[in-house]
């Protein structure tokens, strides 16, 4: 059994048991979270999809730590012009496990 469910914006395709990074959420570590906005459930039998979401159906999710992804560095330069930049960014993000889909 697996989902389709949106979270911050983004949609993530998850099962039971999967380990997901997602977009920082404010949440404590070893908290549960529950995520409503389901855009699609399927099983071996069936498939539900939802016009946005599906009715009656949650993804239910701990958070297992917050941390940063790994470095992206933005060089810029204009030839001949002695311009040069050069940046780092780190995206932070939240590791959730799923814990039940349905």
């Amino acid at each position: 059994m697996y989902a389709v469910v949106e979270i911050a914006g983004q949609q993530f395709k998850v099962s039971k048991s999967d380990k997901v990074q997602v977009p920082r959420l404010p949440i404590e570590e070893g908290k549960k979270v529950t995520f409503e906005k389901v855009l699609l459930v399927s099983d071996d039998k069936q498939t539900k999809i939802g016009a946005p979401y599906v009715a009656g159906s949650q993804v239910e999710a701990r958070v297992l730590a917050h941390d940063k992804a790994d470095k992206v560095m933005v060089f810029k330069k204009k030839r001949r012009k002695g311009y040069k930049v050069l940046k780092g960014h780190r995206q932070a993000f939240t590791e959730v496990e799923i814990t039940s889909v349905g």
